[in-house]
């Protein structure tokens, strides 16, 4: 019965989420495909006069349809890769039948078709929808973690702009505070790393940019900005070298001396520590690390 939550509407987030993780089409198509014969058998699917490759205005155009037939139409087009005529029919399930429990599937499953498909902005608008319809729903954290994958899978090199990263990095840690023990914020958590690590080199690239052009003290900032936010990311040795140069070009020795010794203390095997060694016995060589 449609109002039933039985093991196959389980099984559908279960498989989103792995497809979300792999983005692997065969994988959806094989699993989706043994889970939809064991909970519909016996469903009418119905035939659109449109082929798979037509175009999604065709393929829905409005004809009432039974809901049980409309959601099986819509699942077994994502099974077939057409991610974008899916989550149309998706939409169109909770359009023609808005009261059935098959509208609340209809939504998740439209965000998702739409996530495979790239289209990021409808997939996290048709997440944030559900969740502000159905906020307690046993189905919310998969709304939140497909948002924060929608966010992360947009975010560019360090040489863009980073408001993407930051929007990522925000729903990441939504997920992993609202559900700290579930498989998603687990993944949250890595990618977390990987959100600071790529923040971090932007930071980086700006220092490195304002001490080609001889703005020291803009460096400077820049550089402790990912030692005291980003500490535990690959590039605080180059920033602690960073801040070593630069305070050496401002003239404030002591702190130069500072940041070559809390690298030395840290990463004593790095390389730049070896070049910020060079460089105190350089120009500071009198200065005794406080």
């Amino acid at each position: 019965m449609p109002g039933a939550r039985g093991p196959w509407e389980a099984g559908q987030l279960h498989l989103a989420f792995s497809a979300a993780l792999a983005i692997a089409t065969s994988m959806i198509t094989k699993l989706n495909s043994r889970l939809l014969r064991g909970a519909l058998t016996g469903a009418a699917v119905f035939a659109l006069t449109a082929c798979s490759g037509g175009s999604a205005d065709e393929d829905v155009a409005y004809v009432a349809r039974d809901v049980e037939s409309l959601y099986a139409e819509a699942q077994r087009r994502l099974d077939r890769g057409n991610t974008v005529l899916a989550a149309a029919l998706f939409d169109e399930v909770e359009r023609q039948h808005p009261y059935s429990p098959w509208a609340r599937r209809a939504q998740l499953m439209s965000a998702f078709s739409y996530y495979i498909a790239r289209d990021y902005n409808k997939a996290i608008q048709n997440a944030q929808r559900f969740l502000s319809i159905h906020p307690g729903n046993k189905d919310a954290p998969y709304a939140y973690y497909l948002i924060a994958l929608s966010y992360y899978e947009q975010i560019s090199d360090v040489n863009r702009d980073q408001s993407i990263t930051e929007q990522a990095q925000v729903a990441l840690r939504e997920v992993n505070r609202r559900f700290p023990q579930t498989e998603y914020a687990a993944d949250a958590r890595l990618k977390l790393d990987l959100v600071a690590d790529h923040l971090a080199g932007k930071e980086m690239e700006i220092g490195r940019f304002y001490q080609r052009s001889g703005q020291w003290l803009a460096s400077a900032i820049r550089f402790r900005n990912v030692v005291e936010q980003f500490e535990t990311t690959s590039h605080t040795p180059e920033a602690l070298y960073r801040l070593t140069e630069s305070s050496l070009a401002l003239g404030i020795r002591e702190e130069a001396v500072k940041y070559a010794a809390v690298l030395g203390a840290n990463y004593p095997g790095s390389e730049w520590y070896e070049k910020a060694f060079e460089l105190v016995e350089d120009h500071a060589a009198d200065i005794q690390a406080s």
